[in-house]
């Protein structure tokens, strides 16, 4: 399961990378794209945006390899704490001050993966799709989206926040399936499944790339980290196998810890001190002014 962890921690950092590039070069896109692939298209032709994307694919591949090796209850925490990237960034490289809600942040991921990886299951659930997941994959597909289909000047950005975030949460549920998959020689499903979480990938980048045009990143991270977290651990322990009845506290550490780690995540994604340093700022592309704080 350490190796899991590890392999994790490589794909989280490939993740965070990749989406400040990216999140750098969505604001220069002009509004007419939002909600659109023609978004991605245009942001595709930006060498830079497109080698940030490489990394996500990256990502991706050894988040695959992660969850072979551990359960996804221990990998979806884990990968929270590439968000470690941008304080660290901010600090030693822009020589920014970090303030003690930072640091709070710093602490609670770093306390809280090193107990789901010091205490978590090592046995990896392997149950089959079912009628469960079916139901989860269709509600977040769902929501995911609905910000495509009531695209317009008045539908309010946090729409198209909430279809980002339940992308990512069902493209981490396609890719768990798909490396179940390889780990039972199904290759045909593996892909199946992996081209299920690609395609939920693409609607969650887009959506967040349209966000991103639209408010700052400290109301968008929270809400993505959160279900990039808690439904893939829900849904682990629920309905693919996995358990925490053998851990500390019958599963009560864990739950805390994963918690603890969500809390830091939020702290951390809604500092201002990173992405300011990072020159972040999202122009009022689709029309309405800003309010204070947005």
């Amino acid at each position: 399961m350490i190796a899991g962890v590890l392999i994790a921690l490589g794909a989280a950092a490939c993740y965070e990378v990749s989406y400040v590039l990216q999140a750098l070069e969505a604001r220069n896109e002009p509004a007419e794209h939002g909600l659109r692939f023609a978004l991605l298209w245009q942001l595709a032709k930006n060498p830079r945006w497109a080698a940030a994307t490489a990394g996500t694919v990256g990502g991706a591949a050894l988040q695959i390899w992660a969850l072979s090796r551990a359960p996804v209850t221990v990998i979806q925490p884990t990968l929270a704490a590439g968000l470690l990237a941008l304080p660290l960034l901010a600090r030693f490289v822009l020589k920014e001050r970090l303030t003690p809600r930072e640091f709070a942040g710093i602490g609670a991921i770093v306390g809280g993966v090193s107990v789901v990886a010091a205490f978590g299951p090592t046995h990896v659930g392997r149950e089959d799709a079912s009628v469960g997941v079916y139901l989860v994959l269709a509600v977040l597909w769902a929501v995911m989206l609905s910000p495509f289909v009531l695209r317009g000047r008045d539908m309010p950005a946090q729409l198209a926040v909430l279809g980002a975030a339940c992308g990512d949460a069902a493209a981490a549920l396609g890719l768990k399936l798909a490396a179940d998959k390889l780990h039972a020689d199904e290759v045909g499903l593996a892909i199946v499944w992996a081209a299920v979480g690609a395609a939920s990938g693409a609607f969650a980048l887009t959506a967040e790339m349209t966000a991103l045009q639209r408010l700052r990143a400290p109301r968008i991270a929270p809400v993505v980290v959160a279900f990039q977290v808690l439904v893939p651990v829900a849904i682990g322990l629920g309905l693919l196998g996995d358990s925490w009845r053998h851990t500390p506290g019958g599963g009560v550490l864990l739950t805390f810890a994963v918690v603890v780690v969500v809390a830091g995540a939020a702290l951390l994604s809604a500092s201002r001190t990173v992405e300011e340093a990072l020159g972040v700022e999202p122009q009022d592309h689709l029309g309405g002014a800003r309010q204070p704080g947005e």
